[in-house]
């Protein structure tokens, strides 16, 4: 419920950014050790985030679906910091006694969604698999801007940031890979 939280939270500011005058632009969506969890909510928040018009600060993990943010926010509009770590794996299912089962459908749906560049930097490593792939340092710096200092000076002052957890939907897509895998 968190990433509801996180995304009320991003329609209350941009209320009140729009009635004090101050532009919408302005505002941030931090992404910090952020695991992932069904695709679904992710969807739906980084539209909100994505019509809010809000700067995306990637300042850490980035797992699993939480990497739908590159498929829906535009690229300009999301930075990284030195931090910034992006896990990739196929999506699965819930199967019976809360096996994972592999999920074409969700898998091409991941696929789908993530820009070409990503596409063809994961379709180097072999494409979406049980194992997660990672993309950071200076391989993430050379496909995404690198966020302002100020907003790496601020993330160094606060700890946080965005993490989504799933409902207890059995039969729910998810694209997280759980501990104990």
């Amino acid at each position: 419920m968190r990433g509801i939280y996180a995304a009320f939270v991003l329609a209350a500011s941009v209320f009140v950014s729009t009635f004090s005058g101050v532009s919408t632009a302005s505002a941030q969506f931090r992404i910090s050790e952020d695991r992932g969890g069904q695709i679904g909510p992710y969807l739906q928040q980084f539209a909100m985030v994505r019509e809010s018009g809000a700067q995306v600060i990637i300042d850490g993990a980035c797992l699993s679906a939480c990497t739908l943010v590159l498929g829906t926010v535009p690229k300009d509009r999301i930075c990284v910091t030195s931090r910034a770590s992006l896990g990739f794996h196929a999506a699965w299912n819930m199967g019976r006694g809360g096996r994972p089962v592999f999920s074409e459908e969700g898998t091409q749906l991941l696929w789908e969604m993530y820009p070409t560049q990503i596409r063809n930097w994961i379709r180097r490593r072999g494409g979406l698999k049980t194992q997660m792939i990672y993309l950071r340092g200076k391989e993430l710096a050379s496909m995404y801007a690198p966020c302002p200092e100020t907003t790496q000076v601020a993330a160094n002052n606060r700890n946080g940031g965005t993490r989504s957890q799933s409902s207890g939907d059995d039969r729910a897509l998810f694209a997280a890979k759980r501990r104990g895998m």
